[in-house]
């Protein structure tokens, strides 16, 4: 690839130096794309309201089209955060409202693009805040097709509208995650427990892989439910995750818990390594993700 000074119709900031992400990428085919260290967008889905898209001005490339607020990243910047940053520079979207849901990415090699899906938990009103708006709107999922869209967003929604309600479910069984390494947890399993569920809180805000959760697209940030059994049961939890504490047995806790969330048509992944928890697992419709494979992604 190569980077290309500004040309006409680049994406312009009003005012504050110029980041070196601020650039065009050539591929060598020729085509160019905005975004030296990758662009990311957000697709903000109040469901009383619809998703927020943005009406580009006539200079912006594609301009007139309708899409997502985005832009490109800044250097060293997560994909998630670049997608936030960019929606509350060109249409005041609080972080505080959203729930990240899931991420799709569309990655070329010489250059990616990444759709963060955010749930709206706290209504608000976008307010156009650079040069690249025309106007800003809230448009129901079904009328979204109706509009001139953006080619690169006119493709991607055919795929992420279906994904729009669906809730996954992580029950993880923490005891065997636990187990899974011969690190000295026995010696203290409350403080063993209490590293497990800060890194699980970790992980699920950088995203989970979605092999782990047998789920299309690339990143998801599911409900998490970690289950603490015998002597890690008084293990400090998090408020990211709900934690049951086992009065017995921590397969059954398992269990009920993927039973209530499969009755309530959630698509539920387990964790665990236990071959009778796994077999009774997947006879509920669960999928079930070995716990050192699930380790591996942790960051201790």
């Amino acid at each position: 690839m190569r980077i290309e000074p500004p040309a006409p119709g680049e994406p312009r900031r009003p005012h504050g130096p110029r980041d070196p992400g601020d650039a065009w990428v050539v591929a060598p085919d020729g085509q160019r794309y905005w975004g030296r260290f990758g662009a990311a967008g957000l697709l903000a889905h109040d469901p009383a309201r619809g998703i927020l898209l943005q009406h580009r001005v006539s200079w912006s490339h594609h301009g007139g089209t309708w899409a997502l607020p985005g832009g490109a990243r800044h250097q060293g910047e997560s994909a998630q955060d670049g997608a936030m940053r960019e929606s509350a520079e060109e249409a005041g979207v609080p972080a505080a409202a959203l729930r990240p849901r899931f991420m799709s990415i569309l990655d070329l090699g010489v250059w990616s693009y990444a759709t963060l899906v955010a749930h709206v938990e706290k209504p608000f009103d976008p307010v156009i805040s650079d040069q690249e708006s025309v106007e800003l709107a809230w448009v129901a999922p079904d009328e979204v097709g109706n509009l001139p869209l953006h080619p690169a967003f006119a493709e991607s929604w055919q795929r992420l509208r279906p994904l729009l309600d669906v809730r996954p479910a992580l029950v993880i069984d923490t005891a065997n995650v636990m187990g899974s390494v011969p690190d000295g947890w026995w010696k203290d399993r409350a403080r063993a427990a209490e590293k497990l569920v800060a890194a699980f809180a970790r992980l699920n805000r950088s995203g989970i892989p979605a092999r782990v959760l047998q789920l299309p697209e690339d990143i998801w940030y599911p409900d998490i439910t970690v289950v603490l059994e015998g002597g890690a049961r008084s293990a400090q939890g998090s408020g990211d995750l709900d934690v049951i504490r086992a009065d017995g047995s921590g397969d059954d806790a398992v269990i009920t818990a993927v039973r209530e969330l499969r009755a309530a048509g959630r698509p539920v992944s387990v964790v665990s390594s236990d071959r009778a928890l796994t077999e009774s697992c997947r006879g509920l419709g669960a999928h079930v993700t070995a716990a050192g494979e699930f380790r591996a992604l942790l960051d201790f």
